[in-house]
């Protein structure tokens, strides 16, 4: 396995360091590299995991840097990009940010190396993470049912493999359970039978089964994982949502980001005081561009040195968001944030998924926002 590099990198956030943790704990024999991309802009409850993670997982994170500290002119890789970009900000439809200071950095440390690259979207997720262009970088999710990316699910179901899937899925059946599922593999992805539909079927009927024969197809492609000799996650039937998440990092002392932690406030309601908790969804940069406006106010009250610093950055016409950092931390626009932010989570109660209102607003923040910065 030497000649396929692993790796794992930590965003800041609750699910790449539980995954961290997880991977530490169940595959101790996996050789993986953990690595960070700091922008310079994080908020110094991302630094204070990362030191726990270090401690925790017995080696150094590295460090994948995007500027050259020695020659840049201005040593903050945030504000050097920023210059380059004439001032310009990013933005959810410009998210250079990403590009220059996650993805790069990442593609470029690991050059032509073959690698897999373990992402920690979780089993409670339907979205898909970062999937390089480059050939030689696999990415795995070790939290979900169908730890495969999607590049892997689309070559292995197309209809043109049905004979090599078919002989492939034979060769490992022993039951007539098992058997049942050559009609499956046998009837062609179509409108009426989508591929997403037979991904299913195939996950639901026997996922050891079905990953052993993912592990033999791609050794007979280019994909950095049919290089190896075994695989050990072939074997992994483990499905980890929010809950799982939490439970991980609490168990191993590394503890959760301390920004996901629900923080109390007060507002008037119809001559009420009513008490409310905000904390922050997401990791990444202390002024992100997909915060909830319930978490500038966050920002505003928690770390109120930072707000002003993300507010400087709005000059030339350019802003975060649509509503201007200037007008947001007015007395009576908070009052009316916290407001409805009050309204809302009181409602969501009724339809809790989690039993906590703090962790179904992560769930419903999920939803915005790009892979590489946010888990």
């Amino acid at each position: 396995m030497g000649e396929v590099k692993h790796v794992l990198g930590i965003s800041g956030g609750k699910d790449s360091a539980a995954l961290a943790v997880y991977m530490r704990t169940k595959y101790p024999n996996l050789d993986i590299d953990y690595y960070t991309c700091d922008t310079g802009k994080e908020l110094k409850e991302t630094y204070q995991l990362i030191n726990k993670l270090n401690s925790f997982l017995g080696k150094k994170i590295r460090l994948y840097k995007s500027i050259d500290d020695l020659n840049s002119p201005i040593k903050n890789p945030f504000d050097l990009f920023l210059d380059s970009y004439k001032g310009y900000l990013p933005s959810p439809l410009a998210r250079w940010c990403t590009k220059k200071m996650k993805l790069d950095p990442f593609e470029n440390e690991i050059g032509n190396t073959p690698t897999i690259s373990y992402v920690g979207i979780r089993g409670d997720e339907n979205r898909e993470g970062y999937i390089s262009k480059k050939e030689n970088i696999q990415s795995i999710f070790p939290f979900r049912k169908n730890i495969w990316s999607v590049d892997v699910i689309k070559k292995v179901l197309s209809n043109n493999n049905i004979a090599i899937l078919k002989e492939y899925y034979s060769n490992y059946i022993h039951t007539e359970e098992q058997e049942k599922v050559l009609q499956y593999i046998e009837q062609p992805i179509s409108p009426k039978f989508t591929q997403t539909q037979k991904l299913n079927i195939l996950l639901n009927s026997d996922v050891k089964l079905f990953n052993k024969v993912i592990f033999e197809y791609l050794k007979t492609t280019e994909y950095p994982i049919g290089k190896l000799d075994n695989f050990p996650l072939i074997d992994n039937e483990d499905i980890i949502v929010l809950a799982d998440v939490f439970k991980i990092l609490e168990d191993s002392d590394v503890g959760i980001p301390a920004y996901y932690n629900p923080v109390e406030y007060t507002v008037e309601i119809d001559g009420e005081t009513k008490t409310g908790t905000y904390s922050r969804s997401r990791s990444g940069c202390y002024f992100c561009f997909y915060q909830q406006k319930i978490e500038w106010v966050w920002l505003l009250e928690q770390h109120p040195e930072l707000f002003h610093k993300a507010k400087e950055y709005e000059k030339e016409g350019y802003k975060w968001m649509e509503e201007s950092l200037d007008d947001l931390m007015k007395p009576e626009r908070v009052r009316t944030i916290k407001k409805d932010h009050y309204i809302k989570m009181s409602r969501q109660k009724s339809r809790s998924r989690t039993g906590l209102s703090w962790q179904d607003e992560i769930l419903e923040a999920e939803g915005q926002g790009c892979a590489s910065c946010f888990i």
